[in-house]
């Protein structure tokens, strides 16, 4: 991949700003979409999307996916 694996200008780079203190993850099967406590900051693609833990709408990324995704199988 071009462009990637350095924090430099030009680059794409996701960041993530925590502290491992105090960071916990609180997602569980019955509600998967639950963010983790103590991350601050995340920019992806050098575009904040997540500023003092509120995430500010931003979507600068995009799905990347290799040969053994299948999608989802509806139930």
């Amino acid at each position: 991949m071009k462009r990637r694996g350095r924090l430099r200008a030009g680059y794409y780079a996701d960041v993530v700003v925590f502290d491992p203190a105090t960071i916990a993850n609180h997602a569980t099967f019955e509600q998967p979409h639950q963010y983790a406590t103590g991350v601050s900051h995340v920019i992806v693609n050098g575009a904040l999307v997540l500023k003092d833990g509120e995430h500010n709408s931003a979507t600068p990324g995009r799905v990347l996916r290799g040969p053994g995704w299948r999608g989802v199988t509806p139930r």
